[in-house]
């Protein structure tokens, strides 16, 4: 698949050039609606919004370095029951593959909804982009771009990258129905669309965009960006490995949380509509509390902080598309995102599973293999054998 057209960027304008193309998305009837991060009236907030009138467009800010939350939960909340009638969603790459692995868990559909995904340089927390955006009258979106499109910025006017952001291996889509090449690009040839699906493909040619060859100079870019955070995760799993390597370790690095709990609201993959935290599970009897203070001398309150912790990373780490949502939702700042990203890539690494690029590949949990992980019940595998 992966067929190549160009979309035009009027006086090279990046922005301008995407909001184009999805107006006439809008006009051709591809998409009733269009999911996009969107400017809050008379404010410099991006929220995740919904737009049925082109015109309305030109309130979207599609380069603003924030997520206030993952867009996959509104792309599943508006397929989670087939309408019949089709709606583009831009979503980031991490968000891309959170969908793809909610419609595995049959919390999305994916046939109504057309994914679109740019190129993405990362983002800051909602606490340093309230600051940024307000620090000049320039727009935010642009500002960043400018620093941060070639790709090579960490932070851009003193405010640093969301650390996931910074060791992210996947700032492009290739599950997305149709990619846009924009890291490293300055419009002057337009913009990279790249169709990664049958539905993508027929878009692009609905709107009569030639097909064009593979841009080499994004391609580029691309590697060297990837290249780096590779580099950046590895140095982040060695220091993992130190602050982490026990219970006790555990228990200090989560010594700040307060049991809210908001890291699990604010994660794409944790989707039960019950949490058994939230239930009366661990409501313990007074007695309990004082005494297990009397076994222990002293106990933090509340109590099961690092069970909840390790519960959420047994249920979500096949599926965890580390886009830091946990760290940006979290009041106390705890790297929780750190953590969950290092405990994840071993977890997908042991299933051989790469989460959110394919709809066909069933997650690791839901499938079962007779001589699968043999050594961990003394079973030699028939390979092994």
């Amino acid at each position: 698949m992966a067929q190549t057209a160009t979309i035009d960027a009027p006086n090279k304008d990046i922005s301008l050039g995407i909001k184009n193309f999805l107006g006439q998305l809008l006009k051709s009837g591809l998409a009733e609606a269009v999911l996009l991060p969107l400017r809050q009236p008379g404010s410099t907030t991006v929220m995740p919004g919904l737009v049925t009138d082109p015109d309305a467009l030109e309130q979207a800010d599609l380069l603003a370095p924030v997520a206030p939350l993952s867009a996959a939960r509104m792309a599943a909340r508006l397929t989670r029951r087939s309408t019949g009638k089709p709606v583009a969603a831009v979503l980031r790459p991490c968000e891309v593959r959170a969908f793809i692995e909610l419609v595995k868990f049959n919390q999305a559909k994916a046939e109504d909804i057309l994914l679109i995904s740019a190129d993405c340089a990362g983002v800051m927390s909602n606490k340093d982009y309230g600051t940024f955006a307000a620090a000049e009258a320039s727009p935010p979106g642009e500002r960043f771009w400018k620093a941060a499109g070639r790709g090579d910025a960490t932070q851009v006017d003193g405010f640093s990258l969301a650390s996931a952001c910074k060791v992210c291996e996947q700032p492009f889509s290739s599950s997305a129905d149709i990619s846009l090449g924009i890291l490293g690009a300055d419009g002057s040839v337009g913009i990279p669309a790249t169709a990664n699906t049958q539905k993508g493909e027929d878009a692009l040619k609905k709107l009569g965009l030639d097909q064009s060859p593979p841009n080499k100079a994004h391609q580029k870019v691309l590697s060297m960006l990837v290249e780096r955070r590779s580099q950046a995760k590895q140095a982040l799993f060695a220091t993992m490995e130190e602050k982490v390597n026990s219970l006790g370790a555990l228990n200090k690095y989560f010594e700040n949380c307060v049991n809210c709990y908001n890291c699990r609201v604010a994660c794409p993959i944790c989707y039960c509509r019950e949490c058994v935290f939230l239930t009366d599970a661990f409501d313990h009897d007074p007695p309990l509390y004082l005494n297990w203070a009397f076994r222990n001398k002293a106990i933090k309150m509340p109590t099961d902080t690092a069970f909840f912790h390790l519960t959420r990373l047994a249920h979500m780490s096949t599926s965890c598309v580390g886009c830091g949502q946990c760290t940006n939702a979290c009041p106390n700042d705890i790297p929780v995102a750190d953590l969950f990203i290092r405990v994840s890539a071993a977890t997908q690494k042991a299933f051989e599973y790469q989460p959110g690029q394919s709809l066909e590949e069933k997650p690791p949990l839901a499938v079962f293999e007779a001589d699968e992980f043999g050594e961990a019940v003394g079973i030699k595998s028939k390979a092994a054998s």
